[in-house]
C-alpha cells in the first residue's frame, strides 16, 4: 500500500480530476453548438451523461459493480473525452499535460488497490 498521505493526495486529486472533466465536457458542448440551444443543450447533456456513467460503473459507490479492468475502461473513456475536448478547444499542451496527471494518478490508485487487495487474502 502507499503511505497514507499520498494516498489522501491521490483521492483529492481524482476528485479533482473528475470534476475537471465534466468542465471541459460543458465547455467543448458550449463551443461545439450550432447556435444557442444546440450549444446550451451540449454543454449540459455531455458532462451529465459522463456524470451518470461515471457514477453507475466508476464511482467509489457505484451501483453497477464493475471488475476493475471495467472501472479502468469507464475512466480512460471519460477522461479520454475530456483530453480530446481540451484538443479540440485548441489547448493542445493543457491536453496533454492533463492526460500525463490522469495517468498518474490511475497508477497510483490502481497499485494502491491491488496491494489493499494482496493485504486482505
Amino acid at each position: 500500500m502507499i503511505p497514507r498521505p499520498l494516498h489522501a493526495v491521490n483521492e483529492g486529486l481524482a476528485f479533482l480530476l473528475e470534476l475537471l472533466a465534466l468542465a471541459v465536457l460543458a465547455w467543448w458542448g458550449a463551443e461545439a453548438g450550432d447556435g444557442v440551444v444546440l450549444s446550451v443543450v451540449l454543454a449540459v447533456v455531455l458532462p451529465l451523461v459522463a456524470a451518470v456513467v461515471w457514477g453507475l460503473f466508476a464511482a467509489p459507490r457505484a451501483r453497477i459493480r464493475l471488475p476493475l479492468a471495467g472501472v479502468l475502461f469507464v475512466k480512460v473513456v471519460v477522461f479520454g473525452a475530456a483530453v480530446a475536448a481540451l484538443y479540440a478547444l485548441h489547448h493542445g499542451r493543457s491536453a496533454l499535460v492533463c492526460a500525463v496527471i490522469v495517468i498518474l494518478n490511475l497508477l497510483i490508485a490502481t497499485m494502491d488497490r491491488n496491494a489493499l487487495v494482496r493485504n486482505r487474502a
